[in-house]
């Protein structure tokens, strides 16, 4: 990272070769501890468990020391180029590091290879797609200043309702994209949401029409796109029964 080519920088801007970095090295070291992870698991490679005292290391651990000291460095030095962009390289493997095991860190326990760890892999991919918008320049705190702060946050606060109505709706990712480019919220908040979102659980009664809509809509045991994606990284298959964390028709 500290060899990147200063003419990249122009057209990048400053703060998207910073993106770039973070996300380059976020896709690297996850697609390496991927690979690194199914070799300890078949017996194959000189790769092996680390443990101290006994004790099963996790990659997440390395990963929160990386997230910690890029983080302290980042904030006591200041450093410029290249340093700068050797921070955001580390800080995008400590991330990816940590949220490879998102799942066990959310559920305290070790279901890495489990239908539960599936979590992990859609935690990696929408940081990846927020990492992507980001470096695209969608992000959506710059705004025009001469609008003024106060029309500028208001109009952040209700894109915000809009994504936040989008993933009560149980599409999780289509929210996180809509936080970046608010027509996709305004266009996921108003669609039917899924029946076993908390918004359906709350809002769609047993019998009624909104609810018979969304059964058909999303029926039981559909499988979506974004499950086929997870399955390029997950070596455990969704379970076939609803209602189950990591089912065909997850709430995506």
């Amino acid at each position: 990272m500290s060899g990147i080519d200063p003419e990249l920088v122009p057209v990048l801007g400053g703060r998207r070769a910073l993106v770039a970095c973070m996300l380059a090295a976020f896709l690297v070291t996850f697609l390496a501890t991927r690979l690194i992870t199914r070799a300890i698991r078949r017996g194959g490679g000189p790769f092996r468990d680390a443990s101290v005292g006994g004790v099963h290391l996790h990659h997440e651990v390395y990963g929160i020391f990386l997230l910690l000291g890029t983080g302290t460095a980042e904030f006591t030095y200041r450093p410029g180029p290249p340093w700068v962009y050797l921070l955001a390289g580390l800080f995008g493997a400590g991330a990816a590091l940590t949220l490879d095991e998102f799942a066990l860190w959310l559920r305290l326990e070790d279901v890495y290879w489990t239908r539960e760890g599936r979590s992990s892999i859609d935690a990696v991919l929408i940081a990846l797609i927020v990492g992507g918008l980001l470096l695209v320049g969608a992000n959506p705190f710059d705004g025009d200043e001469a609008a003024g702060e106060l029309p500028f946050a208001m109009v952040i606060a209700v894109n915000l309702v809009f994504a936040l109505v989008t993933i009560l709706k149980g599409r999780v990712v289509v929210g996180v994209i809509g936080v970046f480019l608010p027509v996709v919220s305004v266009v996921g908040a108003v669609r039917l949401a899924r029946p076993r979102s908390p918004w359906a659980r709350r809002r769609y009664p047993p019998g009624s029409g909104r609810w018979r809509r969304s059964h058909a809509r999303f029926p039981t045991g559909r499988r979506t796109r974004w499950d086929a994606l997870v399955d390029l990284f997950a070596e455990v298959p969704p379970p076939q029964r609803p209602g189950v964390v990591g089912a065909p028709d997850r709430e995506r």
